[in-house]
């Protein structure tokens, strides 16, 4: 007699290896779109050696080398091209081709699904910031441990505000619409937002109104770490009243299909 064993099927991985497989599954994702490597680390690193290693700009740099004044600038763009712009384009097309309604259905859930998307943003935001800080170390770039440490505040501080617009744009607009809004939006904040160049360099009310975005906080917020050791507290102020406002309008108004 032939006794026939049941068969076990296995129950969903416990929620923080789900976790782990989602931001790793992220961050790959990014890290292999061709287009998307070059948003995130080829354009700023070409940013960079342009503008320590050309003339490009007649900017007082109040004493400081070319790539001590533009260093933290550079940083901080990379920060909103991996928590802003890559993430609203790959979001806004995984909405759009059903990826996001099916994955949020799964053990993964909503939750998860977007925790992962976040921690995904930190583990691409990683190693920008190694690239680039290594190519600015290789150009003569020496900054203190103090500097580096504020830096991280700053940066994870920078990046929760972006990624929250990037889920707003994400979750309310058309993959066609995120895409121009999202490349339009990182152009005009890099230029007039107070990132490569600091808001008080800007011209008229532009000085102040860089202050109050969040682009402007975050690129104020790492000039000041590298170049005084301290952080302002009115980015600080300002990045988490962004984060704030932009996550409740995304928990809000974000449509899954």
């Amino acid at each position: 007699m032939t006794t026939t064993v049941p068969t076990q099927h296995a129950g969903a991985a416990p929620a923080w290896q789900r976790f782990v497989a989602q931001t790793g599954f992220e961050a790959r994702a990014i890290l292999r779109n061709g287009e998307q490597l070059m948003v995130t680390i080829i354009v700023p690193v070409l940013v960079l050696v342009g503008l320590t290693q050309v003339d490009v700009l007649d900017i007082d740099t109040n004493g400081l080398s070319a790539i001590d004044f533009f260093t933290p600038g550079v940083l901080a763009l990379a920060v909103m091209t991996s928590s802003f712009t890559s993430q609203a384009i790959a979001s806004a097309f995984d909405r759009r081709n059903g990826v996001l309604r099916l994955l949020s259905t799964t053990p993964l859930g909503r939750g998860g699904l977007l925790a992962g998307k976040v921690a995904g943003v930190v583990v691409v935001g990683t190693v920008q910031v190694l690239v680039i800080g290594l190519t600015a170390v290789a150009l003569g770039w020496r900054p203190d441990a103090l500097g580096v440490l504020l830096a991280v505040v700053a940066m994870l501080l920078g990046t929760a505000a972006f990624t929250s617009l990037a889920l707003l744009v994400a979750g309310t607009l058309r993959a066609e619409a995120v895409l121009a809004v999202a490349n339009i939006a990182l152009l005009l904040l890099a230029l007039g937002g107070g990132v490569i160049v600091p808001a008080d360099r800007l011209p008229g009310p532009m000085e102040h109104l860089a202050l109050l975005l969040p682009s402007g906080a975050l690129g104020e917020a790492m000039r000041q770490a590298f170049q005084h050791g301290t952080l302002p507290a009115w980015s600080i102020v300002v990045l988490v009243g962004w984060t704030a406002a932009l996550g409740w309008g995304a928990a809000r108004l974000f449509r899954w299909h």
